[in-house]
């Protein structure tokens, strides 16, 4: 298995430095699985490439281990691939020989090893489970650019057709840290496997080698799956901590919390109401393709599946306890009860309303149900520039809860918010005035709905924006 990094900088042999490993030696480590080699083809002034190369025995791995994965074993503990494609041997030996570099250090050239210089990074053979296409989702997101070429299965029987496994070269411009970093958590992605056992030790690898990109990067989901080999409990608790938006405490409270404010605003219906308005403000824009961001337990998009005008409805929520329950409701999981084609419309996304979203892109409309009055100031203004001005959905619904008509419900105390996660409450005045300022800003037109009854002082309980381009 070989891996190469290259860099022009000049003096380009600064690579050296950075890597804390001599372009005039030969390295060589030794590894539980076998053996590491760092060198130099090429060390000049202009350009200079190190080689991570590793010698895994495969026969090493199994030795001494009992039962059918041990001596005497399956033929494929012995003979596999392992000794010559990118995987988790890869990560392993980077953290282990490179660990200095990784960890954005230089003893010699500390400022160096901040500084962004032009590399490349040539992995002679990756297996790319998922295709050239899950390939680029990985690392194009990431800035690089990327070149794939794919290997037959056998050169000699073309017919055979193509394997999963190809050489890849990624250039940019970054930290040589940045670099080692997404190539030690993406290539068992990839691999799609991990040669030990996976813990929750393993969760704070993610996390760690994952602060500053992972959480903003639209594969995080599968990245966290295969990461973790398809723990879901694992991964639920990294994507948890990845999204920022509210802590794991409070994330999982939120269906009980939903439901205590559902149940102060039952005895008006408030809540069918409040769905069936959202959901004629979407038809009479004529969208077909349509968000609900911060979708929680589903019901938004239950009615909504409901309607066939909708040929592609996405829910999002920053809780995957919440996505559960709405999977389970919707009938989506294994054996659920939902119809083919009407699986074939829906989909469920774990993220945050506060970073922009590839993924939330190209949306015909979207819906935002009772949520920005969960965000405090700071957070209401990534939320405003991530849908208004990246996402920027043809039409927005929008409702929040009317300040003004909370003396009309006799168990609310008053001056207490309908719900203790509530961080404001706007009177029809201030969130007029603020849906106002969000539409000049993002170039929207804002007109506004009462939803529920409507009192002749205090208006709605339930106001309602709704902004068109």
């Amino acid at each position: 298995m070989l891996l190469t990094l290259t860099t022009t900088a000049a003096p380009a042999t600064d690579l050296g430095y950075l890597l804390a490993k001599n372009p005039a030696r030969l390295h060589t480590f030794d590894l539980a699985f076998g053996k590491a080699h760092v060198f130099y083809p090429e060390a000049t002034p202009e350009r200079c490439t190190a080689a991570l190369m590793l010698e895994v025995d495969p026969v090493g791995l199994v030795r001494g281990r009992q039962g059918p994965a041990g001596e005497g074993g399956a033929l494929e503990q012995y003979v596999n691939d392992r000794p010559y494609v990118a995987s988790s041997f890869l990560s392993v030996a980077i953290a282990r020989v490179l660990g200095s570099a990784l960890g954005g250090r230089s003893k010699d050239r500390p400022e160096l090893a901040q500084q962004a210089i032009p590399l490349e990074a040539r992995v002679s053979v990756l297996p790319c489970r998922g295709g050239e296409g899950f390939l680029r989702r990985l690392f194009e997101p990431l800035g690089y650019e990327v070149a794939a070429q794919q290997h037959p299965l056998d050169e000699t029987n073309p017919d055979w057709g193509s394997s999963r496994y190809f050489s890849v070269t990624l250039r940019a411009t970054k930290r040589l840290a940045d670099l080692l970093t997404h190539l030690y958590v993406l290539v068992p992605v990839l691999d799609d496997d991990k040669h030990y056992w996976v813990s929750h030790d393993e969760v704070e690898k993610l996390l760690r080698h994952g602060a500053g990109w992972l959480e903003t990067h639209p594969e995080r989901e599968a990245i966290a799956r295969r990461y973790l080999k398809h723990q879901k409990s694992l991964a639920r608790a990294a994507l948890e901590r990845l999204v920022i938006e509210e802590d794991p405490e409070e994330a999982a409270e939120r269906p009980v919390r939903v439901e205590q404010e559902a149940e102060l605003e039952r005895p008006l219906s408030l809540d069918e109401q409040r769905r069936a308005s959202v959901v004629s403000a979407l038809k009479d824009s004529g969208a077909a393709r349509v968000l609900d961001l911060g979708c929680g337990e589903g019901k938004l998009l239950k009615a909504l599946l409901a309607d066939r005008q909708f040929a592609e409805i996405v829910g999002m929520d920053v809780s995957l306890r919440s996505l559960e329950i709405a999977e389970e409701k919707l009938g989506m999981g294994a054996g659920g009860r939902l119809p083919d084609k009407q699986r074939e419309r829906i989909r469920l996304l774990h993220g945050s309303l506060l970073y922009r979203d590839q993924r939330l892109a190209g949306f015909d409309a979207a819906a935002v149900v009772e949520v920005v009055e969960h965000l405090d100031a700071p957070r209401l203004a990534a939320f405003e520039r991530a849908l208004f001005e990246f996402e920027r959905p043809g039409t927005i619904v929008l409702t929040t809860p009317n300040a003004e008509y909370n003396v009309k419900f006799a168990a609310l105390p008053a001056g207490k918010f309908r719900h203790k996660d509530h961080r404001f409450e706007w009177t029809r005045a201030q969130f007029q005035g603020w849906a106002k300022g969000v539409a000049a800003r993002f170039r929207y037109v804002a007109r506004f709905a009462p939803v529920g009854p409507v009192d002749e002082q205090l208006g709605a309980p339930t106001q309602m924006a709704v902004f068109s381009q």
